[in-house]
């Protein structure tokens, strides 16, 4: 099977974009999978997941099961078999727990779970498919709600669940309708992985650093985590077959003042760590660009102000890099403006390159163009003047970690464009009709 895309087979360790989809029907040998249950104070329902993981379909000799404990009061009991973990109690660290829990981890698939979330018994095996065919892979199961308060540990999940069940959350099981199970996903779908239900190779655990310990309060650590992993090329799956029963209701069941101030402070730190529209503030700079222009050598002081100013203008939040000779350009006031330098360089969702300096008279089309890079299969964009001739490359920040990882031009399309509204600036363009507004294109190339 190639789906017709050229070098692609599905023996391959990639795919192309978020295709998943390409693999649904190989089934690799059973992986060594490395299952970590956090967990603080919560003895009744630690007891029940650690029963339901014991009836798991998936080879026992396989699976190994760690319990992170958050530094409960009184240590965890553990059959044996099972290793425990243990960090200080400092406040609610979940991340460093799971941190924890798979530093401590011996397989080639982790598997997270919360001590509240017991899985069925195929929960396992088909949570881990994906992740051992593909190293990117991050799949995220389906988490359902059950008031299991009063049931023996012993009672199969898979029968009390669905007897004693709570509402489902309508938000989340509405996203992973339209989105085919986040087969469509973009950069937002962070949003729905949740990590009590997640699962990834360890290879690409370690490669994209494990969940902030910085978050000390419930929530937004597996969604930080989750849209890190995506720009780093990540695929998302949700696999709505691998059931997993939360004891207790969904966040929406929870009182509105908690959940308003938690939401907030949530939304707040978040939009700090997650520089994408729909994530970030509208106006503020965010603290990573989404979108870095860095201009080429030579280009004469008006061509370079207009040239500037227009990508500022189009694009009110980026950050644009001059060549280091441009010391005296007035454009250097704006602190979204720097000197080429040596060093670390944003690392921007989007970087592109100009090859010839361009004046932007119409924002949408390019504005467009660029907003979808690495969110379907095109993850690089050729811009050419209407000539033919090359003017620009853009390239998103998934499409440079793919190459990183297997080499250029795997796992991404490439595509060229000339979008209307984009302009080669000559080298001495009329620069006080571009401020004074009047003139058409005309006076600037």
């Amino acid at each position: 099977m190639n789906a017709g895309i050229p070098g692609w087979n599905d023996r391959m360790p990639w795919v192309p974009g978020n295709r998943w989809d390409l693999l649904a029907d190989r089934h690799p040998e059973p992986p060594r999978v490395s299952v970590v249950v956090t967990h603080y104070d919560q003895p009744r329902e630690l007891a029940r997941t650690l029963a339901a993981l014991r009836h798991q379909d998936h080879p026992a000799d396989r699976l190994e099961i760690i319990v992170a404990d958050d530094g409960s009061p009184t240590p965890p009991v553990v059959p044996d078999g099972i290793r425990l973990v243990r960090q200080e109690d400092r406040g609610f660290r979940a991340a460093a727990a799971r941190n924890l829990g798979a530093a401590a981890a011996t397989g080639e698939v982790l598997c997270f779970l919360d001590a509240d979330t017991a899985p069925e018994p195929a929960y396992i095996r088909r949570l881990t498919r994906l992740p051992a065919l593909l190293p990117e892979a991050v799949t995220v199961g389906r988490r359902r709600h059950a008031d299991l308060a009063g049931l023996d540990a012993d009672v199969p999940v898979a029968e009390a669940g669905p007897a004693h069940e709570l509402p489902e959350p309508a938000w989340l099981r509405d996203a992973y309708a339209r989105s085919e199970n986040l087969l469509h996903a973009d950069d937002r779908s962070y949003r729905y992985v949740i990590s009590a239900v997640l699962a990834c190779s360890r290879a690409f655990f370690d490669e994209v650093g494990g969940f902030d310990e910085s978050f000390s309060s419930y929530g937004g650590e597996d969604w930080e985590w989750a849209h890190r992993a995506w720009q780093a090329g990540a695929v998302l799956a949700h696999v709505p077959d691998a059931v997993a029963w939360h004891d207790g209701p969904d966040w929406a069941g929870r009182p509105a003042a908690d959940r308003a101030r938690e939401g907030n402070r949530q939304s707040l730190l978040l939009a700090q760590m997650i520089p994408v529209h729909g994530s970030r503030g509208r106006g503020l700079l965010p603290t990573t660009p989404d979108l870095v222009v860095h201009l080429p050598e030579g280009v004469p002081p008006a061509a370079l102000f207009v040239c500037v100013d227009s990508l500022l203008a189009a694009f009110p939040l980026a950050t644009v890099i001059v060549p280091s000779t441009a010391t005296t350009s007035p454009v250097l006031t704006d602190p979204r403006v720097r000197l080429r330098a040596e060093g670390v360089e944003p690392d921007a969702r989007v970087t592109l390159i100009l090859e010839r300096a361009l004046v932007i008279t119409d924002a949408a089309p390019l504005a467009a163009e660029l907003s979808s890079l690495g969110q379907g299969e095109v993850g690089i964009l050729r811009l050419l003047s209407a000539d033919g001739s090359r003017v620009a490359v853009a390239r998103s920040r998934r499409a440079r970690r793919r190459a990183d990882r297997w080499g250029d031009g795997v796992g991404f399309a490439e595509k060229a464009s000339t979008p209307a509204g984009v302009h080669v600036l000559r080298d001495e363009p009329h620069v006080e009709a571009w401020v004074g507004g009047w003139g058409g294109p005309e006076r600037f190339t």
